[in-house]
């Protein structure tokens, strides 16, 4: 099993296109980049803050990991439905009831995407005219994260939702890929 496998679960495989298996692996591997580049770079600032000799930019590449790691991972979170959803109350549902709510969710979702979309555009736009201390760089290079995003949100939605009227957003096989085959349920006693 390669690390692309290990990265994108089983679960809720009838909502998903394998097209975008590559794309939630890459994503899922540049949140964790983030992730890492984030506490690395809070723990150098306070380390030559501390010794008298404090890197300025530090705070602009902590603020660049934070922002890109936050919107990157709810697109990925996203295609995985661990984020923007309301798992509880629809899995307890079945039949027509689940469907309209699953879908009515969604379309709430492509609604956020959509607005994450033109405004986070027209803040990208208007970035170009503010610029971060001490580099300079336009705050626009924060700002492309949030459409970006929400194009990512958008795409994956729009992924569950044409899965989900086509098979069905219930799934019984869906629990089934959680666990994995090699365990016991009974936890090894026979």
């Amino acid at each position: 099993m390669g690390i692309a496998e290990k990265l994108v679960p089983a679960r809720q495989r009838h909502l998903k296109w394998p097209f975008f298996d590559t794309l939630e692996a890459v994503l899922m591997t540049l949140c964790g980049v983030m992730l890492l580049a984030f506490s690395t770079t809070v723990m150098l600032d306070i380390v030559t803050r501390t010794i008298g000799r404090p890197w300025l930019w530090l705070q602009e590449a902590t603020s660049t990991f934070f922002i890109y790691g936050i919107f990157i991972g709810a697109a990925a979170a996203t295609r995985r439905n661990d984020h923007l959803y309301l798992t509880a109350v629809t899995e307890a549902m079945h039949g027509r009831m689940r469907l309209v709510l699953e879908v009515l969710i969604r379309l709430v979702v492509l609604g956020v995407a959509f607005c994450l979309i033109w405004f986070g555009y027209l803040n990208f736009l208007r970035g170009f005219s503010s610029f971060r201390m001490p580099s300079m760089t336009p705050i626009a290079s924060l700002y492309a994260a949030i459409p970006l995003a929400g194009v990512l949100i958008a795409a994956f939605t729009i992924e569950q939702l044409v899965n989900g009227c086509r098979n069905g957003f219930d799934h019984p096989e869906s629990a089934a890929a959680d666990v994995a085959p090699d365990r016991r349920v009974d936890g090894g006693a026979s």
